[in-house]
């Protein structure tokens, strides 16, 4: 039983990475930026170049020379997401939803057929595993690596809560969500907030795909597909535009899957993850934290 609660927050906690990213810009500008998981598959790609053409840092394979990737990675998808926000959906902001929804859509496939010409439509092997002892733990298997990404994961979380609580970006991307017109007449530039969101949320996500690389050791240009949609999923059941529901969605997604799988079998993960989508939006479409919002006329 601990074993399955392991390996559950171990996964929950790559969902809740990227499912920061759908909550922020969800939360702001009420937009499912259905690029974002991409935006993963691309920051696993840069950890990819990165450690190809740096052989000094696979020849190393420390974490110290991880964390350095991971740095470049998130800076790079970071000014990826910001790029997106200004050329794709900037121009639509107060067009219908449906225009910025399909936009979205296209820039996700731009980016994953993009990936597939410079990089080829074979997945590639990274150059470093993160590897290690593995520990006991009451009598479930715990290892290094998993350790370690845990922690980054738990760490950027943490950062993040900082800066959207504490900090004046952070006052100024709440305002915002709760009404953009007013904080744009107390003075709050919000081009600027919702361009530093974009990057934030797309950060996270690259520091998602570098991990991913690092621990399962390969990856390929569709890999943002499904973990796209597990994070929506994830950012459902939290209650989308919800930060801690975002997390905590990410986790419970990361436990439902492990204790799923373990009763049903390992073919009825995606299944099991989207059922409870449906059931979600069926009948708790708000999610866990989510509270309703009423449309003023």
């Amino acid at each position: 039983m601990l074993q399955l609660v392991v390996d559950g927050l171990f996964v929950g906690s790559f969902y809740a990475l990227v499912a920061l990213g759908y909550s922020m810009v969800y939360g702001i500008i009420k937009l499912l930026n259905f690029a974002h998981g991409d935006v993963y598959m691309v920051g696993a790609f840069a950890g990819y170049v990165l450690f190809s053409t740096a052989t000094g840092l696979a020849a190393s394979g420390g974490l110290m020379s991880l964390l350095l990737v991971l740095l470049i990675a998130m800076i790079f998808t970071g000014l990826l997401g910001v790029f997106v926000e200004r050329v794709a959906y900037r121009p639509l902001r107060g067009s219908p939803r449906l225009a910025v929804l399909i936009t979205a859509v296209g820039v996700s496939f731009i980016l994953e057929y993009g990936v597939r010409q410079i990089m080829g439509p074979n997945p590639r092997v990274y150059q470093v595993r993160l590897s290690g002892e593995t520990f006991n733990l009451l009598g479930a298997r715990i290892t290094l690596p998993q350790l370690i990404l845990f922690a980054v994961a738990a760490g950027l979380m943490v950062a993040l809560n900082f800066l959207v609580m504490r900090s004046r970006d952070g006052r100024a991307m709440r305002a915002i969500a709760l009404d953009p017109q007013a904080a744009k007449l107390m003075g709050v530039n919000v081009d600027r907030v919702i361009s530093r969101t974009f990057f934030i949320g797309s950060a996270l996500a690259g520091a998602a795909g570098v991990m991913a690389g690092a621990y399962y050791g390969t990856i390929d240009f569709l890999m943002g597909f499904v973990i796209g949609l597990k994070a929506f999923t994830a950012a459902v059941i939290g209650g989308i535009g919800n930060l801690y529901g975002a997390m905590l969605g990410g986790i419970l997604l990361g436990l439902l899957e492990s204790f799923g799988t373990n009763f049903l079998g390992g073919q009825w993960r995606d299944v099991f993850s989207f059922a409870c989508l449906i059931l979600f939006l069926s009948f708790r479409p708000t999610g866990i934290l989510g509270a309703r919002v009423v449309e003023r006329m």
